[in-house]
């Protein structure tokens, strides 16, 4: 027998072994435990994150161009108010 084939063989045994042992049982309530947490802690997908920082930096851009607008008008206000 290779060493491939018998190392293959070994593999196949062990995770067969872990399958039939309480470890493949702590595992699944490890993952369930885990699963459960991370609900609890209400995290977002790495996908929403970056549309809501997209969505946060236009609203920004958007917002530094109103002030520039409202700086111009408030500008013309008071060059009219004191025009006679």
């Amino acid at each position: 027998m290779k060493s491939t084939a018998w190392f293959e063989e070994f593999q196949k045994n062990v995770s067969e072994l872990i399958a039939k042992s309480p470890a493949a049982d702590l595992e699944r309530n490890v993952k369930a435990f885990i699963g459960q947490a991370f609900t609890r802690m209400d995290l977002v997908t790495r996908e929403d994150f970056e549309v809501q920082a997209d969505l946060l930096s236009r609203a920004q851009v958007r917002i530094e161009s109103l002030e520039q607008q409202l700086h111009a008008l408030e500008t013309r206000v008071a060059t009219l108010e004191k025009s006679p």
